[in-house]
């Protein structure tokens, strides 16, 4: 079996100011160690499991994982490989699951003091009328490919939010949040449940994804008016309002890519 692992760092226990995700930033070292370590529970799971285990970087600029903290075994992806997939680049229809590890609250939420959805640049983001997390948009591209998504990692939030979004999905919580402030669970607590759940879910396969009715409709709060204005020259895309543009994608291939183009804007 093969298992796909996605990991960001917003999500990640201890992470609560933006400074810590950015490169230089004040904590940014020490998160990208627990990011590291995080992710390396997961693979030491799928690896006990008898799993072939790739790895995304994605955040940033992915570069973000110390290889040598991963398990031996573990194939790690790093940078970006320019293309629409973003932060499931690599996934393919040759993976028997996805785990999502540091993953947050999206943008319009108010879940988490680092709440967003791709960028910073955006109010909200919605699909088919309801906000819509990185995990929303990662998740709808694997279910395309009949790829599952098996556990998710991350502020209560985002956890939250998936369940409702993908009924049987496994969860990890690392913290909660209210206002500007997180509320962390010891990193050795996090990663010891990282490591029996992803092993839960694995013992749980083959499933198949989750169904879902997903008419493909995007609709972007732009935080700048004139991004909205220009992204609105995308063929297709129609200025609802003075932030907000909507896009109807005729199939998940064009979703990807007007996604893609309209969040870059």
């Amino acid at each position: 079996m093969k298992i796909f692992i996605s990991s960001d760092i917003e999500g990640i226990t201890g992470v609560t100011a933006w400074s810590e995700t950015e490169y230089g930033g004040e904590g940014y070292e020490a998160a990208c160690r627990r990011m590291t370590e995080e992710t390396a529970a997961a693979c030491r799971a799928a690896l006990d499991m008898g799993c072939e285990v790739v790895v995304k970087d994605a955040h940033g600029s992915a570069l973000n994982i110390d290889i040598d903290g991963l398990p031996q075994g573990t194939q790690l992806i790093r940078g970006w490989r320019c293309s629409v997939e973003g932060m499931m680049g690599g996934l393919d229809e040759s993976f028997d699951g996805i785990v999502y590890i540091g993953y947050h609250a999206g943008a319009g939420t108010g879940g988490s003091p680092l709440a967003h959805t791709v960028e910073r640049d955006f109010l909200s983001i919605k699909v088919d009328g309801r906000i819509a997390s990185e995990f929303t948009l990662n998740s709808i591209y694997a279910d395309s490919l009949g790829v599952p998504s098996l556990l998710i990692s991350g502020d209560e939030c985002t956890c939250t939010s998936a369940a409702e979004e993908y009924p049987g999905i496994m969860s990890v919580v690392t913290k909660t949040c209210t206002g500007n402030s997180t509320y962390n669970r010891h990193p050795q607590d996090v990663r010891e449940e990282i490591y029996t759940r992803v092993r839960e879910a694995i013992a749980g396969l083959p499933v198949k994804p989750v169904p879902r009715e997903c008419k493909l409709l995007l609709e972007i709060n732009y935080a700048e008016a004139s991004k909205a204005r220009e992204a609105s020259a995308y063929p297709g895309a129609v200025l609802k309002s003075t932030g907000c543009v909507e896009y109807q994608a005729a199939d998940i291939d064009d979703f990807m890519t007007a996604k893609k183009f309209l969040l870059e804007i």
